[in-house]
C-alpha cells in the first residue's frame, strides 16, 4: 500500500475506539496490533474497504460501524484494528498518495518537478472528492507516502536554492494551490443555469461589482487553465526570490 512499507513504533497505545480524539496520536505513531486468528483482517484491507466507501459515499457516510458492516465483521474487531474514525482517514489519505506519481529523476529546470508533481496530486485528489475534506483536518499526515511526496517537493526547492524558512514557506504555498483548486472543484457543482443567473445578478449590480462583471465570474469554470496559470504566477514569483535573481 505504500511506498516504503516504513511505520514509526514508539511501543503500544492502544485503546478500545470510544475515548479517542481528532486531534490524538496518530496512527502512524502508534505499534501495529498482533495479527488475530479470525477474521483475517488488515489494515491494508480496512485501507482498501474505507477509501471504496469514501468514494461511493463521501466522508459524511464514514463511521466504524458503517465500515465494519462493509467488511462483514462486527465493530469490536475492527477497533482492535484502528482506534478512531480519525485513524481509517489517515491510513485512506497515505494511501491516495501513493497514488500521486513523483516525477522520473530531477530535471534541470526545478519548476519542470514542481508542476508535474503539483499536477499529478491534483488529479489524484480529484479522482478522491472526498479529499476536498483533508484541509480541515485537525491533525497533520505523515504517513510514508505523504511524507516521500512532501520530501520530493522540498528536496526540488532546496536544490533549486531556497533557504530553509523560505522552503518551508514554498512548500506550503504550493501544497495549499493545489488542495484549493482540487477541493473547489470537487465541491462547486452549479449547474450551466444557476452560474447563468448568478452573474445576470451580478450584471443588475454593476455598478457595485464592475470588475466581476467584466470578467464573468460566475461563468468561470477554467478549472484546469486556472490553476496551471496559478502555477506559473506562484513560480515566476518564487524564482525572483532566488539569490542568483536577486
Amino acid at each position: 500500500m505504500d511506498r516504503k512499507g516504513w511505520c514509526i513504533s514508539v511501543g503500544k497505545s492502544r485503546g478500545n475506539g470510544r475515548t479517542g480524539s481528532g486531534s490524538g496520536q496518530s496512527v502512524w505513531l502508534r505499534q501495529s496490533p498482533a495479527p488475530r486468528q479470525e477474521p483475517p483482517l488488515t489494515r491494508g484491507r480496512i485501507t482498501e474497504a474505507a477509501i471504496a466507501l469514501l468514494d461511493e459515499e463521501g466522508m459524511e457516510r464514514l463511521t466504524m460501524r458503517h465500515l465494519a458492516e462493509r467488511l462483514g465483521i462486527g465493530a469490536t474487531t475492527l477497533y482492535w484494528h484502528v482506534d478512531t474514525k480519525d485513524d481509517v482517514v489517515d491510513l485512506a489519505t497515505d494511501a491516495i498518495f501513493a497514488e500521486a506519481p513523483l516525477p522520473d529523476g530531477h530535471a534541470e529546470n526545478w519548476q519542470e518537478n514542481v508542476v508535474a508533481l503539483l499536477s499529478g496530486c491534483r488529479t489524484m485528489l480529484l479522482r478522491h472528492p472526498w479529499s476536498a475534506a483533508l484541509p480541515l483536518r485537525q491533525r497533520p499526515s505523515i504517513g510514508p507516502n505523504f511524507l516521500t511526496w512532501l520530501e520530493f517537493l522540498q528536496a526540488t526547492l532546496s536544490r533549486a536554492g531556497f533557504k530553509a524558512q523560505q522552503t518551508q514557506a514554498s512548500c506550503w504555498l504550493l501544497y495549499n494551490h493545489v488542495l484549493g483548486s482540487a477541493a473547489s472543484q470537487s465541491n462547486l457543482q452549479w449547474s450551466v443555469d444557476h452560474r447563468a443567473a448568478a452573474q445576470e445578478e451580478l450584471r443588475r449590480q454593476q455598478d457595485q461589482y464592475p470588475t466581476l462583471v467584466e470578467y464573468e465570474y460566475m461563468l468561470d469554470e477554467g478549472w484546469e487553465e486556472n490553476f496551471h496559470l496559478g502555477v506559473k504566477l506562484v513560480l515566476d514569483g518564487l524564482e525572483a526570490q532566488l539569490p542568483a535573481n536577486g
